[in-house]
């Protein structure tokens, strides 16, 4: 499958977010494709990494890089979203150091090699994944037992609900995962 809508032209851009995507190409040594893909309307482009960026880079709170990557893969895979079960995945095995929990939590994580902690936190994403109406004051107690504070329950079900939104972006738009996500974390990165 191929793309419903074409990416965006680099050139074409806005400075600002030619600016912002060169930066990533510098630090990846590529573009991910959602960075040209949602190019094509740039004030959502803009919202998008803002929220993206708050949630993600965010310094406060109990949530390490590879928690809140391991949320995403998660709940990315029960919506399945090809492009996010890929790109996080990705992500997840650089920042975890351990190649097969990406592909374990993106299949099953009930069965990955995780922490108590991490398959509450897990726990919890899939509930606001799936049924976030049924959350309860229960969930909160579940999750105060392992460490995490109020501003981490907001930041898990924040993390799960903007990669809703995500996955039903890439997965209607025909978004591909770019072939370098696909060995990222599996093999040692090449020197420049």
């Amino acid at each position: 499958m191929a793309d419903r809508y074409p990416l965006a032209e680099l050139k074409d851009l806005p400075e600002d977010i030619r600016t912002a995507i060169l930066a990533v190409q510098e630090k990846a040594g590529f573009v991910p494709n959602v960075f040209l893909a949602l190019a094509r309307r740039p004030a959502e482009w803009r919202a998008f990494f803002a929220y993206h960026d708050a949630l993600m880079l965010k310094e406060e709170g109990s949530l390490t890089k590879g928690d809140r990557e391991m949320i995403v893969t998660t709940t990315s895979a029960a919506n399945q979203c090809l492009y996010c079960v890929v790109a996080h995945g990705a992500l997840l095995r650089i920042y975890e150091k351990k190649p097969l929990v990406a592909d374990q939590v993106a299949v099953n994580y009930r069965k990955a090699d995780i922490t108590p902690r991490q398959r509450a936190m897990l726990d919890f994403a899939m509930k606001v994944c799936e049924r976030s109406h049924e959350v309860d004051d229960a969930d909160f107690s579940a999750l105060h037992a392992h460490g995490f504070d109020d501003e981490d329950i907001w930041d898990i079900a924040s993390i799960t609900a903007f990669f809703g939104l995500s996955n039903r972006l890439a997965s209607f738009s025909g978004m591909q995962p770019n072939p370098e996500f696909f060995l990222m974390g599996r093999l040692p990165r090449e020197k420049k």
